[in-house]
C-alpha cells in the first residue's frame, strides 16, 4: 500500500450526498447525470428549474433557490459553470452573468456508484461458471501469443481483468448473502426444503465447473515464466501508454498498476507460501453451506415427523397409565411424564366438576375427547334439539353445593376454641382443613395489620406473627413443620 497525496486528499465532490439539503442537491445531480447519458452535456438554470417544479415535492421551489443550489454544487466541484456570452449585447447583460452548467467527470463516477447502490438488492449477486471458462481461455491466449501485436494483447488483458473482477466480487457478495440468511426463520415455512434443493444444485454446478477449470488455470499460470511475465507487462504498458489521456502518465506508473492485478490473479488461483488460494477457500465455503443446509433440512424433517407422531405418543401414554398396577405407581408415572424435568401442557375445553385450584389430575373424572378431521371442507352435522328445562337439576346442584359448604364450615368450626385456632393443637387434619387454614394464614400475613376476611366474612387475625416456636402438623398426605401461629376468628354476626 502506498500513501500518496491523492489518497489523503479530501473529496469535496461527495458533499452533496450528506449535507442538510442533500435531497435537493441529489435530484439536481441526478438530472444532470441522466441528461449526460442522453448526450445533453450543457444545461441552463432554467432547464433545471423547469424540470424540478414538475414534481410535487418541489412545489414551493423558486428560481432563486435553484440558482443558489447550482452555485453550491459548482463550489464543491460537481458542476462547471461557463458564462454564456454568445447573445450579450450590452455591458449590463455582461455583468448580469448568465451561466451554462456541465457535470464534472468526478461527479459522473460518483453518481454511477449511487445508481448501482440503489439497484444493489434488485440486481443481487450470483456465481457465474462461464467466467471461469473465459478466464482460462484468455490466460491461454496470452501465454501462447506473446508475439502478437500490442493492441490484441491489451484487449485480452482487459477482458481477463474484467471477468476476474466480476468473479471475485460476485462470489464474495453471493456467499455473504447466503451467510446473512436466517435458516431458523426460513425453517418455519414450507419453502425452505425447495430453496435448499435449488441452492445445493446451484452450488454443486458451480463447484463442478470450478473443479474442471481450476487445475487447468493453475497449470497455465505456473508455466508462465518470470521473463514471460515481464514481456506481458511491457506489451500491456506500451499500448496503454499510447492511449490519449487528459493527464500525463509515465511508463512506470502504468506498469505499477498492472503488476498487482496480475499477482492477485495468480494468488487467487494458486495461492502462495503463507496462505491457500481463494479457489480452495471457495471449495470449503460452498461445502460448508451445503452441509449446513442439509442439517437444517434434517432438523425440519425431524420436527415435522415429531408433530405427526405425537398422536401415537399420547396413545402410548394412555396405555401406560391404564396398565399402572396401583395409584402410587400412577403418581410416579405422572411425575415423570408431566413433572418439572419433562413438563407438558395439555389444553382443551374440559368440563370440570370443581373449580378448585388445589384439585389434582387424579381427582378429576375421566372423559372422552372426540377428535375432528383437519380438513377445510369438514363441517359438523347440525342437530335440532328442543330446549330442555333444567331448573330442577340446577336447584338440586345448588342445594348440594350449599350442603357441602355447610358441612365444610362445620368441620372448620370444630378447630375454633374460644375464638382461636392454635396450629400447635390441631391434631390430625384432612386436606381440606389444611388448605383452608393455610389460605387464611397467608391472606392475614400479607396484609399490613395481619388481618383479613375469609370467604364467609369472618375476620381472621394473626396474634403472633413473629412466632419462632415450631410445631408439627399431621395431614392425610404427609407431615410438615411450621411456626406455631395462633389465629383469632371473629365471626360475622
Amino acid at each position: 500500500m502506498k500513501i500518496t497525496d491523492k489518497l489523503m486528499k479530501q473529496i469535496t465532490e461527495t458533499k452533496y450526498l450528506a449535507v442538510e439539503n442533500s435531497w435537493r442537491y441529489r435530484v439536481i445531480i441526478r438530472y444532470f447525470y441522466e441528461q449526460f447519458e442522453q448526450i445533453n452535456y450543457i444545461l441552463y438554470k432554467e432547464d433545471v428549474y423547469d424540470e424540478l417544479i414538475k414534481h410535487s415535492v418541489f412545489s414551493d421551489y423558486t428560481i432563486e433557490q435553484c440558482s443558489l443550489d447550482l452555485e453550491a454544487l459548482t463550489s464543491w466541484g460537481n458542476l462547471i459553470a461557463i458564462q454564456d456570452t454568445a447573445k450579450v449585447q450590452t455591458i449590463t447583460e455582461f455583468k448580469n452573468k448568465k451561466y451554462r452548467y456541465e457535470i464534472t467527470q468526478y461527479t459522473i463516477e460518483i453518481e454511477r456508484l449511487t445508481v448501482k447502490l440503489e439497484n444493489l438488492k434488485v440486481e443481487g449477486a450470483s456465481l457465474e461458471p462461464s467466467l471461469l471458462e473465459r478466464i482460462k481461455n484468455y490466460l491461454a491466449l496470452m501465454k501462447d501469443n506473446l508475439n502478437k501485436d500490442d493492441k490484441l494483447f491489451f484487449e485480452w488483458w482487459s477482458d481477463l481483468i474484467s471477468n476476474f473482477e466480476r468473479l471475485n466480487i460476485h462470489y464474495q457478495d453471493y456467499i455473504k448473502q447466503i451467510y446473512s440468511l436466517k435458516p431458523e426463520e426460513m425453517m418455519k415455512t414450507g419453502v425452505f426444503l425447495v430453496f435448499k434443493e435449488k441452492l445445493i444444485d446451484y452450488l454443486r454446478d458451480f463447484i463442478k465447473t470450478l473443479q474442471f477449470n481450476i487445475y487447468e488455470i493453475e497449470d497455465i499460470l505456473k508455466n508462465i515464466s518470470p521473463d514471460d511475465e515481464l514481456k506481458m507487462y511491457d506489451k500491456i504498458t506500451r499500448y496503454s501508454l499510447n492511449i490519449p489521456r487528459a493527464e500525463t502518465v509515465t511508463y512506470d506508473e502504468i506498469s505499477e498498476n498492472i503488476m498487482p492485478k496480475w499477482k492477485n490473479i495468480k494468488r487467487w488461483f494458486t495461492g502462495d507460501i503463507n496462505r491457500t488460494s481463494e479457489a480452495e477457500k471457495l471449495f470449503d465455503i460452498t461445502n460448508e453451506i451445503i452441509r449446513k443446509l442439509t442439517r437444517y433440512a434434517a432438523q425440519l424433517s425431524e420436527s415435522m415427523t415429531n408433530s405427526i407422531n405425537r398422536k401415537e405418543d399420547y396413545k402410548k401414554l394412555c396405555e401406560l397409565f391404564l396398565k399402572s398396577p396401583s395409584i402410587d405407581d400412577t403418581h410416579r408415572l405422572s411425575a415423570y411424564v408431566f413433572g418439572i424435568e419433562n413438563m407438558r401442557h395439555i389444553q382443551g375445553e374440559f368440563e370440570r366438576k370443581t373449580e378448585s385450584v388445589n384439585s389434582d389430575v387424579f381427582d378429576e373424572e375421566p372423559f372422552e375427547v372426540i377428535t375432528k378431521p383437519r380438513t377445510r371442507t369438514y363441517r359438523e352435522r347440525a342437530e335440532r334439539n328442543a330446549i330442555k328445562d333444567k331448573s330442577v337439576e340446577k336447584q338440586e346442584m345448588l342445594n348440594k353445593i350449599l350442603e357441602e359448604r355447610k358441612a365444610e364450615e362445620e368441620l372448620i368450626n370444630k378447630y375454633i376454641n374460644d375464638g382461636k385456632i392454635d396450629f400447635e393443637n390441631l391434631g390430625f387434619i384432612n386436606q381440606y382443613v389444611r388448605t383452608t387454614l393455610l389460605r387464611w394464614l397467608s391472606n392475614s400475613m400479607t396484609s399490613n395489620n395481619y388481618t383479613a376476611k375469609n370467604e364467609n366474612g369472618n375476620i381472621i387475625r394473626v396474634l403472633n406473627p413473629d412466632e419462632e416456636k415450631k410445631c408439627l402438623i399431621s395431614c392425610e398426605d404427609g407431615d410438615f413443620l411450621m411456626p406455631a401461629f395462633v389465629l383469632r376468628v371473629k365471626q360475622n354476626t
